[in-house]
């Protein structure tokens, strides 16, 4: 199976560079992976211990930031290196602070692995929610390095639990512990042998409270935002606009600031000419011209984490498309979160709806009939807000619980 696999790899690996001549994110890969061993080289001192965290992308990166950050705050000393294999993951995060080293994966084959291992020298290992690279996880358990999962989901439909999965569980082995997400992903894991397991929960749960403790003041947001009843539609796309916009043009109670998942120009255009009501830009305006508009446009990035907290109600975007955007962000600020109808892939979703502070919708009349229901009955707000904050804060605890193990 490992020459299939290593096969695999290969064709891969040839297909990202021939991909490389036309498509910018492959191309981005290539050349990073091609220059993980001069990083190495340039800034892995020898004789230092190095604790090695693996995040996928930009999103299993935000689950592994709060464990990287609580083991640095323990032990300001320890070295930690990080890598990604997704450029959207590493080109956002490549100056990050809290590691000492950060660099794209070296491919899985067992020439960079034994490279790559031979000049880290980890003395642990952690991979981060849905990493099983077959030969790191090898050749790590050959060499007795202890090796963790954090923030795992584990479903039925994987290769683990299926009739040919044999390969595949081997894999599991290489793990010295697994820390999963919910009971079922444990009840799964037992299902086939592997009792090695703790239900932790989200570390993200984590990460949205400190980022909620460390929210940047926005003068001219609260300017727009005092004494009256906003909106934040966070990360939107036009299909999500479309139905946001129909409803704030024809209700003057409700104000609106839209942070768009795409801010190019381009795009920022097509919203202005979509509103009918006044509007104003984030970078284009002061203070005072932002408090006499209707709607606030964030034509920028790396804010809207922060913004939240200056509304009612908060509309995450992506529903109507692969799948919802980050719906903790708002909800940690005790506000009721809306969505689109995918959603069902993300547990954060289902358990803020079952808690009773998320919606889906799945078309404009649901969401006129909900906005109306939530702007007109303040006592139904408010307590859908405390039920999300009630949420969030049940599920605070995982980073500590994992550190436990880590550290």
């Amino acid at each position: 199976m490992f020459l299939l696999y290593n096969s695999g790899i290969a064709l891969y690996q040839a297909g990202i560079k021939l991909a490389a001549k036309w498509n910018e994110k492959a191309g981005l890969l290539a050349k990073g992976q091609n220059g993980s061993f001069s990083i190495l080289r340039e800034k892995i001192i020898p004789g230092q211990k190095y604790v090695w965290f693996h995040a996928s992308s930009l999103g299993e990166f935000e689950q592994g930031r709060p464990l990287i950050e609580e083991l640095k705050r323990r032990f300001p000393e320890q070295k930690v290196i990080l890598t990604f294999f997704s450029p959207s993951g590493y080109e956002v995060r490549k100056n990050y602070t809290g590691a000492d080293v950060v660099l794209y994966l070296p491919m899985d084959t067992p020439r960079n692995v034994c490279r790559f291992l031979d000049i880290v020298k980890p003395e642990k290992a952690v991979f981060i929610k849905y990493e099983f690279w077959a030969n790191y996880l090898t050749e790590l358990k050959r060499r007795g390095i202890p090796t963790y999962l954090v923030s795992a989901i584990f479903r039925p439909q994987q290769a683990f639990f299926k009739w040919y999965g044999g390969w595949y569980r081997g894999l599991l082995s290489a793990f010295t512990h697994l820390y999963v997400q919910d009971k079922p992903s444990e009840e799964l894991l037992k299902s086939i042998g592997v009792t090695n397991v703790t239900v932790a929960g989200d570390t993200r749960f984590d990460r949205v409270a400190e980022i909620a403790a460390q929210a940047k003041e926005l003068p001219l947001v609260e300017a727009f935002a005092k004494g009256r009843r906003v909106l934040v539609a966070g990360s939107s796309w036009p299909l999500d606009e479309d139905i946001l916009f129909d409803y704030f043009n024809s209700h003057e109670d409700l104000f609106l600031i839209v942070a768009p998942h795409v801010t190019s120009e381009s795009h920022i255009e097509d919203i202005c000419r979509k509103l009918k009501r006044p509007f104003a830009r984030y970078t284009k305006t002061d203070e005072q011209h932002a408090a006499q508009a209707d709607c606030l446009i964030i034509d920028c990035i790396g804010l809207l984490s922060s913004i939240y907290r200056y509304g009612q109600i908060a509309y995450i975007g992506g529903g109507f498309g692969v799948g919802i955007h980050n719906v903790l962000e708002a909800a940690v600020y005790g506000v009721p979160v809306v969505f689109g109808p995918n959603y069902h892939k993300f547990r954060e979703a289902c358990g803020l709806i079952d808690a009773g502070g998320g919606f889906s919708i799945s078309e404009s009349q649901q969401y006129v009939s909900l906005m109306d229901k939530l702007l007109q009955n303040t006592d139904y707000l408010s307590s859908c807000g405390k039920n999300s904050a009630t949420f969030v804060d049940g599920n605070l605890g995982a980073t500590d619980l994992i550190m436990h193990k880590l550290a």
